[in-house]
């Protein structure tokens, strides 16, 4: 499985951006697609993520500014980003699952797409 991503960049506080990433290297539509940031010195964390039954999951400091979405026919999954925060800088990678049940930090990698929240 291949995972791209796109969509990241500048924008500053309290500005929107919309992530997304799309798999390849797979017939069918993958068990969980989620997403995961790092910053410099720092272990990479878990945002949130979808699985194709429709179940998401995200972590609390961006529950009610975040909102992660699937289309299962084209395996592409989206990260809408409102309300940014300075916190928010990181690179954001894809995660991509193929089977159940959810392993955090399993699974395959997208390459990674900054995300810089700056005035």
């Amino acid at each position: 499985v291949q995972l791209v991503e796109s969509g990241g960049g500048l924008v500053e506080p309290g500005g929107s951006l919309r992530l997304s990433c799309v798999a390849s290297g797979t017939s069918f539509a993958l068990f969980a697609m989620g997403w995961y940031r790092q910053t410099p010195g720092n272990q990479r964390e878990l945002v949130a993520f979808a699985t194709r039954g429709g179940n998401t999951h995200y972590e609390d400091f961006v529950k009610g500014r975040f909102t992660i979405s699937r289309d299962n026919a084209t395996n592409t999954v989206y990260l809408q980003m409102n309300s940014l925060k300075i916190e928010d800088t990181a690179v954001y990678y894809c995660n991509g699952q193929t089977l159940p049940p959810w392993e955090n930090m399993g699974g395959a990698w997208g390459q990674g797409t900054q995300v810089t929240v700056s005035s």
